[in-house]
């Protein structure tokens, strides 16, 4: 392991299930003002792009959703260079256009989470354009990246760590959402303040419990899904990783030009 600054361009950001993805990669840990992340980075080649991978709940599952270090995790990514974060999810079903074993690219996110810091802006008035919460760049790679991935959804972010009640699941389901997830928020709000273009890729393990009757949710189920996929969605992520665009201009990082910053970008201008 090493404190050396290595560097990469592409950030992978795995879910529950997914701890390891580059072969023999130069494990770095970084150190932040925000803590330590939830692991040391790996970094390595992927597609021919030097990508650095982060377990977002750790290693061996060590943070539940609510106890994730976000902010350490996308200012660590960022001082090492990264500009473009993919970021794979397990994620619950609510409505029947998903079905376990699906790949979904969303493109909204609903927020209902409430005990988590969601931003770098601790004084002044910064205020984070979030009209479109992913990267349009990004998220068109995803989804060429295989004919079976599904463009398009809302996903609602709750607190965790209990899955939702019937009625909870089912309301959701009637505002028309399409996805349950814990730990896309604050973590695509972070990325957009550290100026990098981030998307999700969503894995459907299980239906949410008003989705389907008489159903319920275990985390049993969610493991062995995403096990069972791991290898799919590998592949995915390399065909992706490597038909990323320039980040160059993106509106993702563009959005800081003429803002007075009241934190640091680790690398960037201001």
């Amino acid at each position: 392991m090493t404190s050396s600054p290595a560097t990469a361009e592409v950030g992978v950001i795995g879910g529950t299930g997914f701890y390891s993805f580059i072969e023999n990669p130069e494990e770095v840990e970084v150190e932040t003002p925000y803590g330590a992340p939830s692991a040391p980075i790996a970094v390595g080649t992927v597609s021919g792009r030097r990508v650095a991978f982060l377990p977002r709940h750790g290693n061996h599952h060590d943070f539940p959703p609510h106890g994730i270090p976000f902010r350490a995790n996308l200012w660590a990514l960022r001082s090492l260079g990264v500009r473009q974060v993919i970021a794979p999810c397990a994620v619950g079903g609510l409505r029947e256009e998903v079905a376990p074993g699906d790949v979904v690219v969303p493109d909204q996110l609903v927020d209902r989470t409430y005990r988590r810091v969601g931003s770098y802006v601790e004084r002044g008035a910064v205020h984070l354009p979030f009209g479109d919460p992913y990267c349009a760049g990004v998220r068109r790679a995803l989804v060429g990246a295989d004919p079976v991935v599904k463009d398009g959804g809302t996903m609602v972010v709750i607190e965790g760590p209990r899955f939702s009640t019937r009625a909870e699941s089912q309301h959701y389901a009637a505002q028309g959402w399409t996805l349950i997830n814990m730990t896309a928020l604050p973590e695509a709000a972070l990325a957009r303040e550290m100026g990098q273009c981030y998307a999700s890729v969503a894995l459907v393990t299980d239906m949410d419990a008003g989705a389907e009757e008489g159903s319920s949710v275990s985390q049993e189920e969610v493991f062995a899904l995403f096990k069972s996929n791991l290898e799919r969605l590998t592949g995915l992520l390399g065909t992706a990783i490597a038909n990323l665009p320039d980040p160059d201009g993106c509106t993702c990082s563009t959005w800081t030009e003429g803002v007075e910053l009241t934190y640091d970008i680790p690398g960037g201008d201001q």
